[in-house]
């Protein structure tokens, strides 16, 4: 018998040999793409909506994910958009752009066994010349080698809006239509001019824009037809929670020094920063009257006036991180009015309703502060603060209201007050309303028929009806809304 013997160099060898040769067989198999027209691709979804979107305004990024779990490779002849490039729709597959300027379709796409590709898509659609949205639709059609081919549905609905870049009011002008109107940068009202705003009007801000008045500001909407005010992103950050019930989208009414006379009437003014701050100014002259109003789901203060003349009557101030209400010095009556704190982004927030006669190291006399027929409550124990300097005037008023803080034995400046404490479990806090759903961030600040506030208020024959229209009856409910069977 012979025996040959070999070096280990000489097994490396063969092992190695060995290794390539299975490494070229995995390769050969993984570079084999099936043309068998039973495979196909797998989507995460067949259609891709992107809601409502502004005509001519880049939407944010949606994506959707395209699977092969066909067993085999697979390559994509072509990759394109059904439309080309006439939608306004761009798509991003694997780094390659459609749509645009970037041509329409990509040709040869591998997608090998058990891989995948994100798919990102934007839209920026042209004007549809329509008054109402229109639908855009398209479709991102994926054509194998074996010759099927496969789509995922693209649809929005587009509307034309007005655009408004950095407008300066600097002469008596009127905004009123029906299209949307998207703010960018601002308006400024110029000292010496009066904005008008006409029912039924929405302007849309984006981040950062606000109203600057140094003039005259008049919203004049109506129980049917309310100006909006609100921000401009109409796409949801969560499945259940649109951008519009986010706080903070955009910067509110800034009233300064110079501006006096302002009314908001029947506005809805909502998701925003601080939604009305009034500057200081001479009190023997008004600088606010809101009425009918709404002001809800603030990143700030909801109003916040300082050493001014205001007046807040029939209006919902609701869920600010910081007070709803805040006066400081100054002069405001608070005529029947819901206020109720309720926000739901932070546990640190501020009070529904404050008043002081200083703020931080300034002292501001509070000549009057009356609330009466209203309805003032909260998530927590004590939801109203009365804050004074000793060195100052402060003078308050409240009658007929019901109030969530510790009851205080003051018969000269409080009458017919009902103190809501924190172990009431009928009809108060969160159940005085029809809906205050923390989970859902959903809130209806109609009064629900156990509510405690109804027949609580008294007759007052200037205000017959309630924010919405609806007529008192004769033993009239705290706050804005009048309790009516058909709202159940």
């Amino acid at each position: 018998m012979h025996l040959k013997w070999m070096t280990s160099g000489a097994v490396l060898a063969k092992v190695s040999v060995a290794l390539l040769a299975l490494l070229a067989l995995v390769s050969c198999d993984d570079d084999t793409f099936s043309t068998s027209r039973g495979n196909h691709l797998s989507f995460s979804i067949d259609t891709l909506s992107l809601d409502t979107v502004f005509s001519q305004v880049p939407t944010p990024t949606k994506t959707f994910w395209v699977y092969n779990r066909s067993g085999s490779g697979l390559r994509c002849s072509s990759i394109r958009l059904e439309k080309g490039n006439q939608t306004g729709f761009r798509v991003n597959v694997d780094g390659s752009y459609l749509g645009s300027t970037s041509g329409y379709q990509v040709s040869d796409m591998e997608v090998r066994d058990k891989d995948s590709l994100r798919v990102f898509v934007e839209l920026t659609s042209p004007l549809n010349r329509q008054v109402d949205p229109t639908l855009l639709e398209d479709d991102l059609v994926f054509l194998l080698e074996s010759g099927e081919e496969q789509r995922v549905h693209l649809r929005a609905w587009t509307w034309d809006a007005l655009r408004c870049n950095n407008l300066v009011v600097s002469a008596d002008s009127t905004l009123a239509t029906t299209r949307p109107v998207i703010v960018y940068g601002g308006i400024t009202v110029a000292e010496g001019a009066t904005l008008t705003i006409g029912p039924g009007t929405t302007l849309y801000f984006h981040e950062d824009a606000d109203i600057d008045v140094h003039g005259r500001l008049l919203i004049e909407g109506t129980a049917e037809n309310n100006v909006v005010l609100r921000g401009d992103r109409l796409d949801r950050m969560f499945d259940y929670l649109p951008y519009d019930g986010v706080s903070g989208q955009w910067r509110g009414i800034h009233f300064h020094e110079s501006s006096y006379e302002n009314e908001v009437n029947f506005a809805d003014i909502h998701s925003t920063y601080d939604a009305i701050v009034c500057d200081s100014s001479d009190v023997s002259r008004l600088k606010l009257s809101l009425y009918n109003s709404v002001i809800h789901n603030c990143q700030g203060y909801g109003l916040l006036s300082t050493h001014c003349v205001v007046d807040v009557v029939n209006c919902q101030l609701s869920n600010t991180l910081r007070d709803c209400l805040a006066v400081f010095g100054g002069v405001a009556r608070v005529l029947q009015c819901t206020i109720a704190q309720f926000y739901a982004f932070d546990s640190n927030i501020g009070a529904a309703l404050r008043f002081a006669n200083y703020r931080n190291e300034h002292v501001y006399p509070l000549y009057d502060f009356t609330c009466i027929n209203s309805l003032v409550t909260g998530r927590y124990d004590d939801v109203v603060m009365g804050e004074a300097d000793s060195t100052a005037t402060y003078k308050f008023t409240f009658d007929h209201c019901m109030l969530r803080t510790p009851a205080i034995d003051d018969t000269v400046n409080v009458r017919d007050v009902v103190w809501e404490l924190p172990e009431d479990t009928v009809g108060c806090g969160a159940k005085h309303f029809k809906k205050i759903d923390h989970d859902m961030l959903r809130y209806d600040f109609r009064l629900d028929s156990l509510s405690t506030a109804i027949g609580k208020a008294r007759v007052i024959e200037t205000l017959p009806l309630d924010r919405r229209g609806v007529p008192r009856d004769s033993l009239p409910d705290l706050g804005c809304y009048e309790f009516v069977k058909e709202d159940l």
